[in-house]
């Protein structure tokens, strides 16, 4: 009996630390991709196994990343598609930094997130339809970017969404206005020149007959 609890012991000791150095993998990759004046990511060490040692992340009790604290952290260069590997992250907050590039299409693999703020930084591209998958997402902000193209309309079936901003991008296209979508106010939509939507909300319609890239 000792030696099957032994057994058991040791393989959920491995599970752990597996889990603990793919996020740490991931969360390292990011600090390889961003600039960091200020030197808030120096505690982010590789040979520490275990991420939940390092400031601004937050673990739960079985030691999973649950939420990367960095807005305001003056950090530039580009996302990467490895945080779409922290599973049980619920909170991603890297508002008002001067982040660049596409916003990774990988987040969609973000079951358990409940909230995406990327507000107020550089971000281009095109809002990813995975986001989609994200049925526990509560807050959207990606206002303040330049992301482009259509709002995707997979993003309606957010059920959970109560805040939602895309507002001051160059997004182009209608609004969608079914499912979740129906309860936003043209605010979320805002400074958006070539975003079309229904006359009643107060928007300037955009040529329909111009491309929308």
């Amino acid at each position: 009996m000792a030696i099957v609890f032994m057994i058991v012991l040791l393989w959920a000791s491995s599970l752990h630390s597996t889990s603990a150095n793919l996020e740490g993998d991931a969360l390292y990759a990011l600090r390889r991709s961003v600039r960091d004046p200020d030197g808030v990511l120096e505690s982010w060490d590789p040979t520490l196994v275990d991420p939940c040692t390092w400031f601004h992340v937050t673990c739960d009790s079985n030691n999973r990343v649950t939420r990367l604290d960095l807005g305001y952290a003056k950090l530039s260069g580009r996302l990467v598609p490895e945080l779409g590997r922290l599973e049980r992250l619920q909170y991603l907050e890297l508002y008002m930094n001067s982040l660049q590039g596409p916003i990774p299409k990988e987040l969609g693999g973000l079951k358990s997130l409940v909230s995406l703020d990327l507000y107020h930084n550089n971000l281009t591209g095109a809002i990813p339809s995975t986001l989609s998958t994200l049925s526990n997402l509560k807050f959207l902000r990606l206002n303040g970017n330049r992301l482009t193209g259509r709002i995707p309309r997979q993003l309606t079936q957010l059920g959970n969404l109560k805040i939602l901003d895309v507002s001051n991008n160059d997004l182009c296209g209608t609004i969608p206005t079914s499912g979740s979508f129906s309860k936003f106010s043209e605010e979320s939509y805002a400074n958006n020149p070539r975003l079309e939507g229904p006359e009643l909300m107060g928007f300037v319609r955009y040529d329909s007959s111009g491309s929308c890239n």
